[in-house]
């Protein structure tokens, strides 16, 4: 699925990845391939990535890896969407 986190200032990632991993304000909760359309708010925490992905090198040091070697990247709040297997995050 494709994956494009957007902040105020730029796009910080956009690719194809297999899972996204996102702190809702009533819980965590991941997102696969072929996952069913969703909107939903985010609170503080880290949006985690899985799959061979590649940080535009401007933004590296905004991203770091988790102990499950996921990609994470921290929030303080924000939106998702995700229909027809694409992904938008918009991130503060």
């Amino acid at each position: 699925m494709y994956l494009e986190i957007v902040s105020p200032e730029a796009t910080l990632f956009a690719g194809e990845v297999t899972s996204v991993i996102v702190p809702g304000i009533n819980g965590e909760f991941q997102m696969l391939k072929d996952h069913a359309p969703i909107v939903s708010l985010l609170q503080e925490g880290n949006v985690r990535i899985e799959g061979n992905i590649t940080v535009d090198e401007m933004y590296q040091n905004q991203f770091s890896k988790d102990a499950q070697g996921r990609t994470t990247l921290p929030i303080t709040s924000g939106t998702i969407e995700l229909k027809d297997n694409k992904v938008i995050v918009l991130a503060d």
